[in-house]
C-alpha cells in the first residue's frame, strides 16, 4: 500500500485525502496551523488519521508521495526535508488527473483568472456540458473526482499549483496575461515566474490546445526562445491574428479551425478592455468545445461577474461604490483604474508584494481626485502618489476608509476599493476585505 501523505488541510488537502483513501492509499494529513472543524470532522468520518500545529517528521519523511497545499513555499523546512530525500511533492492537480477521464481545461495568468474560468464554465454549462469548477476555486478538484461527477472540468490554476505539476496536461490551456507577482515566491527573478505559468502547456501535445494574449509582452518574449507542441490559439485586442481572436470595428471575431464567430462587445455583460479579453479567451473555448453559436452569445451577454471583482454595490447620492478586493497587484488595479469613466476616490494598501507603483501614474493624475490608504504600512503608496492627488488620507479600518470616502466624494464620483496588495495586514484574506467594504456601505 503505497502512503500518501498532504501538507495542509484545507480544501485541496481535504479533498486529495478523500481520493487517495478512495483509491487504496495509506493516508495521513499534517497540517502546520489549526484544522477547521467541518474538515476535521470529514478526515474522521472517513478515518484518515490527522494531526495539527505540528508535522511529525517520522509520519511524513516515511511518504511514497506528497501533496503539498499551493500555501506552503517550497522554503519551509519539511518540504526541503522531502525534496534531499527524493521524495516527490506534488500539488492536488497533479495527484488527481490521472484518476479521471474527463477533459480538463486549464487557465492561469496573472490577472483574469477568476473571471475567465468562471465565465468559461458558464458558457459550457450554458451550452449543456456536465461541467465541473475547481483549481484554485470553488470544491476541491480531487474531491470532485472521487465523486465522479463530471465529464469536463475547468480549472483555475494558480502559478503555485503549476510548480508541483509534473505530467498534469489540460486539453485546453488559457494564459491570460503575464505580469509580475509573487515574486517573494520565486527568488524575485521574474523569469522564473514566467517559467512557472508556462508549465500549463508543457506536456500538451499537438491535439491540444493553448489560447493566449498576443499582446503581453512577456509571453511573446518567451515565445521567441521557446516552442510548444500544442496548437496555438492567440486574441489581440490591437491586431489582426491567424486561427485566433481579433478585433474589428468594435466586434469580436473569432475563427478557429476554418470555424468563425462574430459579436459585438456592446453586448458583453462585462465591461472594460480586460474583459473583452477574458470574453475572447473563454469563447475561444466554447467555440473548441463546440457550443452553438446562439448559446455564447445569450451566456456572453448575460454572465454576472465575479464577486470582489469590479463588483458594483451601491450608488449612494449619486456615488458610485465599487468593491474590486480581488486587485491584489499592481496590474489589476491598472486594469480597474482604467475602466473608471468618472473622477475616483481610490482604496489602496494592504501588504506589499514589492509593487511598483510608478505605472499606476498616468491613470491616477488622469483619474483619481483622492487617496484613502488602507494598511499598516503606506509608506511607499504616499511616496508615489503624495505630490500627485490633492487628498491622501491614512486609515487602518474599513468603516473609517469607506466614511473617509464618502466625505471626499462628490455627486458623479466613484469610490473604488482596488488594494493593489494582499489583505493579510488587517484582514482574513480578500474576501473578508470585500465583504467588510460591502458593508461599510450599506451602513452608510
Amino acid at each position: 500500500m503505497k502512503r500518501l501523505v498532504i501538507l495542509g488541510g484545507g480544501e485541496s488537502g481535504v479533498g486529495t485525502a478523500i481520493l487517495g483513501k478512495k483509491k487504496g492509499f495509506d493516508v495521513f494529513v499534517s497540517d502546520f496551523g489549526k484544522i477547521k472543524d467541518h474538515y476535521k470532522e470529514v478526515l474522521t468520518i472517513n478515518e484518515i488519521p490527522w494531526e495539527e500545529e505540528t508535522h511529525t517528521e517520522h509520519k511524513i519523511l516515511n511518504a511514497d508521495v506528497v501533496m503539498k497545499s499551493p500555501g506552503i513555499p517550497d522554503k519551509s523546512a519539511i518540504v526541503k526535508k522531502l525534496l534531499e530525500k527524493k521524495i516527490p511533492v506534488i500539488s492536488e492537480i497533479e495527484f488527481a488527473a490521472p484518476f479521471t477521464k474527463a477533459i480538463t481545461i486549464g487557465i492561469t495568468g496573472s490577472n483574469g483568472k477568476t473571471t475567465t474560468t468562471m465565465l468559461t464554465y458558464h458558457l459550457l454549462k450554458e451550452g449543456g456540458l456536465n461541467v465541473g469548477l475547481g483549481g484554485n476555486i470553488g470544491k476541491s478538484f480531487a474531491w470532485q473526482v472521487a465523486d465522479d461527477a463530471f465529464d469536463v472540468y475547468v480549472l483555475e490554476l494558480s502559478s503555485f499549483q503549476l510548480d508541483g505539476c509534473f505530467t498534469y496536461k489540460p486539453h485546453i490551456a488559457i494564459l491570460t496575461n503575464i505580469s509580475p507577482d509573487h515574486l517573494d515566491r520565486y527568488d524575485y527573478k521574474y523569469e522564473n515566474y514566467i517559467e512557472s505559468k508556462f508549465r500549463i502547456t508543457k506536456n500538451q501535445d499537438k491535439n491540444d490546445y493553448l489560447i493566449y494574449d498576443a499582446d503581453d509582452e512577456a509571453i511573446n518574449n518567451w515565445f521567441k526562445n521557446n516552442t510548444i507542441k500544442a496548437k496555438k490559439i492567440p486574441f489581440s485586442l490591437t491586431k489582426q491574428v491567424e486561427n485566433g481572436v481579433s478585433i474589428k470595428e468594435e466586434k469580436m471575431e473569432i475563427e478557429i479551425n476554418n470555424e468563425e464567430f462574430t459579436m459585438e462587445i456592446a453586448q458583453f455583460a462585462l465591461e472594460g478592455k480586460h474583459n473583452v479579453k477574458n470574453a475572447m479567451a473563454a469563447a475561444s473555448v466554447a467555440q473548441l468545445m463546440k457550443i452553438r453559436k446562439a448559446t455564447i452569445r445569450e451566456s456572453l451577454s448575460n454572465f454576472q461577474g465575479v464577486e470582489h471583482r469590479l463588483e458594483k454595490v451601491l450608488k449612494i447620492q449619486n456615488v458610485q461604490y465599487i468593491n474590486d478586493s480581488k486587485a491584489t497587484n499592481v496590474n489589476s488595479v491598472f486594469f480597474a483604474l482604467d475602466s473608471m469613466t468618472t473622477p475616483t476616490v481610490w482604496i489602496v494598501g494592504g501588504v506589499d508584494k514589492g509593487n511598483d507603483y510608478t505605472e499606476l501614474m498616468a491613470l491616477v493624475r488622469e483619474k483619481v481626485k483622492a487617496i484613502v490608504c488602507l494598511g499598516i504600512d503606506n509608506k511607499k503608496i504616499i511616496d508615489t502618489f503624495g505630490n500627485v492627488v490633492d487628498v491622501m488620507i491614512e486609515v487602518d479600518n474599513m468603516v473609517d476608509a469607506v466614511q473617509m470616502s464618502q466625505r471626499l466624494a462628490e455627486k458623479g464620483d466613484a469610490v473604488l476599493l482596488s488594494p493593489a496588495c494582499a489583505s493579510f495586514d488587517l484582514f482574513e484574506n480578500y474576501e473578508e476585505r470585500g465583504n467588510q467594504f460591502k458593508k461599510a456601505v450599506q451602513n452608510l
